[in-house]
């Protein structure tokens, strides 16, 4: 049973109520999310000016000792650079750079001298680009004084958070709407199931719910199972063994062109989860924000219902 996909009579008053309810909370809570992230970050920033010496010693085996500092010295040149524009000027191995930066590592498998080489030049790129600006020790003999460390390792954290500002925004606003739907549920008798403990969707007890559980998919032609991960999963205080749980989706956006880049990642989720378990199969999204008629008409003939974060009593429609 439809019960928001069905209705685009009242859709044009739902975005822009939709919209309001994004917005109020971005200007209460997005700026404290961002300088909270920014206070992390400029402590993340001075333990990297502390391994390298502020700036003085970037030799492969500092890079060897600490991988996580790259990112923070792409942000420390002038101008700053992308991570790809950091292979191009060293020329050396995306595969390497992108190791460091995504899993934290030099790969095990590279041949020791060909790394440090490569080290060596990404090295010396930055020491080339380094903002002196910022850190203007590195054009006198004086050691820097604690605050102009401290001074320069601010300028650079907010030179972090400005290349993900989305990211962090993205995140607290899940955190957010995760916590709604707890409360919402436990208000209603439903208890919370830690992850971790290794149960499946299929061996939850009625009144039960945990947040990111994987649903396993098999796709034709591959041998190799697939995880597909779902924000809240839900037993219903009604239901009985063999019943399906209600899949909840958390979506929000900020703006309405990215809601039309990511709708199609929905409806792919749900092809692949109908076609192992068929019409068992109950998701939901869950969504605050600007999401358009073009998107909810999109999501609508592909089958997907939602639920309204402002009217997020509609969950009860839903058998919780």
């Amino acid at each position: 049973m439809l019960i928001n996909a069905n209705k685009p009579e009242r859709w044009k008053s739902d975005i822009a109520r939709s919209v309001d309810f994004y917005n109020d909370w971005f200007m209460r809570f997005a700026p404290k999310a961002y300088r909270d992230t920014r206070v992390e970050t400029t402590k993340q920033v001075v333990s990297a000016l502390e391994w390298t010496a502020n700036l003085t010693n970037i030799q492969p085996a500092v890079l060897h000792q600490n991988p996580t500092v790259l990112p923070i010295l792409r942000m420390a040149t002038a101008p700053p650079i992308a991570r790809d524009r950091l292979i191009g000027l060293a020329g050396v191995s995306p595969n390497l750079v992108k190791s460091i930066e995504v899993n934290h590592r030099i790969p095990p498998r590279l041949d020791a001298e060909k790394v440090d080489a490569e080290l060596h030049k990404i090295g010396q790129i930055i020491t080339k680009l380094a903002d002196t600006d910022i850190f203007p020790w590195l054009e006198t003999d004086k050691s820097p004084s604690e605050m102009e460390v401290y001074r320069a390792a601010t300028i650079v954290a907010d030179r972090l958070c400005g290349a993900i500002t989305d990211p962090i925004i993205r995140n607290a606003q899940e955190q957010r709407q995760l916590a709604s739907i707890r409360q919402w549920l436990e208000q209603r008798g439903y208890t919370f199931l830690k992850s971790g403990s290794g149960l499946r969707f299929n061996e939850m007890k009625s009144g039960t719910f945990l947040f990111r559980l994987n649903v396993p998919v098999h796709q034709e032609g591959r041998t190799k199972q697939l995880n597909i991960p779902i924000d809240t999963v839900v037993m219903p205080l009604q239901s009985v063994p063999g019943d399906f749980p209600l899949l909840l989706e958390a979506k929000s956006a900020g703006d309405f062109t990215n809601t039309n880049k990511r709708r199609k990642e929905e409806a792919t989720k749900v092809a692949q989860l109908r076609s192992n378990y068929g019409d068992k199969v109950h998701f939901v999204l869950f969504l605050c924000g600007y999401f358009d008629s073009g998107y909810l008409g999109y999501e609508a003939a592909e089958g997907i219902d939602w639920v309204w974060e402002h009217r997020i009593d509609d969950l009860a429609e839903f058998g919780l």
